[in-house]
């Protein structure tokens, strides 16, 4: 398994805390192995193996239990191992009434208990006004190219170089099965396509109830063509036209809500930065991994500056940094990251080719006075930086430790 000693180390100030531990993330980005890694790591601490109970709510066999048996089941396994019992609840979400099962287990047992959904609001709702305080959020992405980057020479001497290995990552992503497994394009592209479409049936239309699928897949593959670019309802609607179909703005901001429940995309407001405030329109839409992109509708290479720019905005994510597409002047900032009284702004391009491109990179953030960090990110090797903006390469700026 690939180690991922960055989400290990949030997790290990809260192990055997009062605490609940919830891991959420899009499907197969790892949330269930990390369990397992964690575990792993307790053992070779000292912990037995007889102290830990894995149940994975996608198997049947829950599923077709009632929240009273399973709590009874997990409550005659702490009972018999009352010291340091460690619960695993993989992907909650599938079953009805898993927060009282989960807050019951709190109350009732000393278990250190940790959970993984698939969904990014599982803690809006009955599990948030019961813990109040009494658990964590750990966001699960999938693999950064740092991580691949290391995994890849520490399996083989004669790994890729960086820029053969990025180039990689543009096209398939970070999922890490592909790279556990070692798999070839072609087997990558299916399996990724797997992911889009369990997504889809379970995380979706089952869920929700959707009924025109063909609808829901239009609207999405306009999401995946415009990605990275100003979203509104109406270019929605005016794409849909030419296909020949039509759907109501309550429709749309549904799908678009699903879409984001299901961790699949991220809609990103815009922030006055001279203004100091939020702004309720112009939002810019991510993904949350190219290689779903590429396997459904592909072109990553032609849509380069697009791929890039998501690229960066999942890397901010994982930093633990809160993102805002900026505003200054009428011009706009690709990123405004921020985290606790850091920022970050950042403008994303493929090439620096010419001194007009130079000029709508570094411009927008020469406006901005105050004295946080400024980097312009592009693919280019020779160092452009000038009046205190700092240009970095994209594949330096994803392989260092920190931002600054």
């Amino acid at each position: 398994m690939i180690q991922r000693d960055s989400y290990i180390q949030k997790i290990r100030p809260f192990i055997g805390k009062d605490i609940i531990k919830v891991l959420t993330g899009i499907r197969r980005s790892g949330k269930s192995t990390l369990l397992e890694l964690l575990k792993r790591k307790l053992v070779a601490n000292g912990e037995e193996d007889s102290q830990f109970l894995t149940i994975n709510f996608e198997n049947l066999t829950y599923q077709s239990l009632s929240i009273a048996e399973i709590y009874e089941n997990i409550k005659t396994f702490c009972d018999k191992n009352p010291q340091n019992s460690y619960i695993f609840l993989d992907e909650v979400q599938e079953i009805t009434g898993w927060e009282k099962l989960v807050n019951s287990l709190r109350v009732t047992t000393g278990a250190d208990i940790y959970i993984t959904g698939s969904n990014s609001n599982l803690l809006s709702g009955e599990l948030a006004t019961h813990l109040a305080g009494r658990y964590i959020e750990i966001s699960v992405y999938p693999l950064s190219f740092k991580e691949i980057s290391e995994w890849s020479n520490k399996q083989s001497p004669l790994a890729l170089d960086s820029e053969d290995l990025f180039r990689k990552y543009v096209r398939l992503g970070g999922f890490p099965f592909i790279y556990a497994s070692e798999l070839d394009e072609q087997a990558a592209l299916s399996y990724l396509l797997d992911i889009y479409q369990s997504i889809m049936l379970k995380d979706i239309v089952a869920r929700y109830g959707v009924r025109d699928i063909e609808l829901l897949n239009r609207v999405f593959l306009f999401f995946f063509s415009n990605f990275g670019q100003t979203f509104s309802a109406n270019s929605v609607t005016a794409f849909l036209k030419n296909e020949k179909r039509s759907i109501s703005q309550e429709t749309l901001y549904n799908y678009i809500a699903y879409a984001q429940e299901a961790c699949l995309t991220y809609l990103i407001p815009r922030y006055d930065i001279k203004g100091k405030r939020s702004l309720s329109f112009q939002e810019k839409l991510f993904i949350a991994d190219t290689g779903i992109r590429e396997a459904v509708f592909g072109y990553n290479e032609r849509d380069i500056s697009q791929v890039l720019e998501n690229i960066v905005f999942l890397e901010l994510l994982r930093r633990g940094y809160t993102v805002n597409i900026g505003k200054v002047d009428g011009n706009e900032v690709d990123f405004v990251a921020s985290k606790a009284r850091e920022r970050l702004y950042l403008q994303v391009a493929y090439i620096l080719a010419d001194e007009s491109t130079i000029e709508r990179e570094f411009s927008p953030l020469g406006e901005i006075t105050d004295n946080f960090p400024k980097k312009v990110l592009s693919l280019d090797k020779f160092d452009r930086s000038q009046n205190g903006i700092r240009h970095q390469n994209i594949i330096d700026f994803l392989l260092e430790e920190n931002l600054n």
